[in-house]
Order: structure tokens, then C-alpha cells, then sequence
């Protein structure tokens, strides 16, 4: 790499809510030249910056917006309902949404989840985004129901939440544009599906030219191991074939060159 070449790098967006600090810990373990820069983006946002290419792969959650990005399902999130701690919610461990039929339940304009059909009472407005939905219920105006992770994301301490049995559900996956499956992308999904760095699927950890070479290596040790006999013969012992010498003719016997065989009857 020249003065003039800036190391490689692999730029990785993120919507609220999902944390890629595990798999941010594994490229970095697995792949520690090339800088992964994380990429916060909201919802909405997110596929316009993977098309522009300010990101070369994100986090999103499911439906992908388009056909031109390729998507992998990660994990399926929890369903909650976000109130104040003296809502009569609080002191159960899970609601329905008819639990939920005299509350205003909230409806940002970012909500991730497919509603047929919103349950409880609707407000005369939607709030724009979701942080701002968890300030109304905050201040008492309503109820909000989130994904889990949004939920700890805007976490306040007057309020709590409890899961939603019968709400949709939001799921995370990893999304890329189709035409730009590079070998990092690759690397990326190996990651996220758990692959371990000798798996043989996806693109090899070692390059060709590394393989050829320690295999080269090993030949070359192997050789060694095998010769050292003969080019440092044990003392006393005989060197191998090529210091062998014929017992018949005499030549390496015992001094006095006595012969073998069977000795002669004295006459």
C-alpha cells in the first residue's frame, strides 16, 4: 500500500434499536485490517443510503423496501407495550390488545410493525417518530406499542413495559444491494450466521497464494524430518545407503578381516 492508498474499510448502517456489537466484536477478531464503520441511520432512511452506496450493507428491519437489495432474516423481536410505571398494565406480565381497548394507544409515523388493525382508542395526531410517541406517554397522553429493543432504546425511568401477546412482530435483518455482493459483504454474512472462520461456505479466510505457501512450508519441514537420519548418522551406526558396505567383501568388517560363514575343520 502506497502513501497515497487509504487502508480498506467496510461501512455498516443501523437502524434504531438493533445493537451490532457482537458481530462488530467478530469482524473485528477475524478481519482486524479492514475498519468496519458503523453507520446510524433512522428507518426510513436506511435503504436510500445502502442505493447511494454511503453504506455497504445495513441492518433493517423486515419488509425490505425494493427488489434491487438482497436480505438475510436475523432474529425475530418481542413485542411490547411502553406505559407508566402506575399504569394498571404494570402489574402484570403480559396484555392483549384488549386489555389495551380504553387506552390511546399511539401510532408514530415510524412504526416498524404491520398493524391490520391498531388496537385501543387512536389520538387525534401521530407522532412523528417514535421517541417523540414515548414522550406523550411520558406525559400521560397515551400508550405506545414498540418493538422490545425500541423500548430499551428510549428507556426512561417512569416508565416500563410488558409484552404484547397477540401484536405483529418486528423482524431484523441484514440487507445489501444485489449488484454490489462483494467479498466483504460475503465475510459480513458468514458472521451474522454464525459460520466459524474455517467454515467452508462463503469466501475462504485464507488467500490462495497464503496456502500455497505454507503448504510449501510443510513440505519443506516434512522433507527435513525425514533426512535428518541420513545427514547426521548416530555414532557407531552406519550412515545409510550410500556408506553401506558388502559384509562379503571384507571391506567395514571387524580389524583382521575375518570372513563370515561357516569356519573350516582343522586338518
Amino acid at each position: 500500500m502506497t502513501g497515497s492508498e487509504a487502508p480498506p474499510s467496510f461501512r455498516l448502517a443501523y437502524v434504531p434499536g438493533v445493537t451490532p456489537s457482537k458481530w462488530v466484536r467478530i469482524w473485528n477478531e477475524r478481519l482486524p485490517d479492514v475498519s468496519l464503520v458503523l453507520v446510524p441511520v433512522s428507518a426510513a432512511e436506511v435503504y436510500d443510503v445502502l442505493r447511494r452506496g454511503d453504506a455497504d450493507a445495513g441492518f433493517v428491519r423486515l419488509p425490505v423496501d425494493g427488489t434491487d437489495l438482497s436480505a438475510i432474516p436475523l432474529y425475530t423481536e418481542t413485542t411490547v407495550v411502553v406505559v407508566p410505571k402506575d399504569h394498571i398494565v404494570a402489574a402484570v406480565e403480559q396484555v392483549s390488545g384488549e386489555d389495551l381497548a380504553d387506552d390511546i394507544v399511539l401510532h408514530p409515523e415510524d412504526d416498524p410493525l404491520d398493524w391490520e388493525r391498531l388496537p385501543g382508542r387512536p389520538a387525534l395526531e401521530r407522532p412523528a417518530e417514535t421517541v417523540d410517541a414515548v414522550e406523550l406517554v411520558a406525559a400521560g397522553i397515551g400508550v405506545v406499542i414498540v418493538p422490545q429493543s425500541l423500548a430499551r432504546l428510549h428507556h426512561r425511568k417512569d416508565l416500563t413495559y410488558r409484552t404484547v401477546t397477540d401484536a405483529p412482530e418486528s423482524r431484523v435483518a441484514l440487507a445489501w444491494p444485489e449488484e454490489r455482493t462483494t467479498d466483504l459483504v460475503e465475510d459480513l454474512i458468514g458472521i451474522v450466521r454464525g459460520r466459524t472462520v474455517n467454515s467452508t461456505r462463503g469466501r475462504s479466510q485464507t488467500p490462495p497464494a497464503a496456502q500455497q505457501k505454507g503448504a510449501a512450508k510443510a513440505a519443506s519441514r516434512k522433507s527435513d524430518a525425514g533426512g535428518g537420519a541420513r545427514r547426521k548418522p548416530a555414532p557407531g551406526k552406519g550412515g545409510g545407503r550410500a556408506t553401506a558396505k558388502n559384509p562379503r567383501s571384507g571391506n567395514g568388517g571387524p580389524k583382521g578381516g575375518a570372513k563370515r560363514g561357516k569356519p573350516r575343520r582343522a586338518s
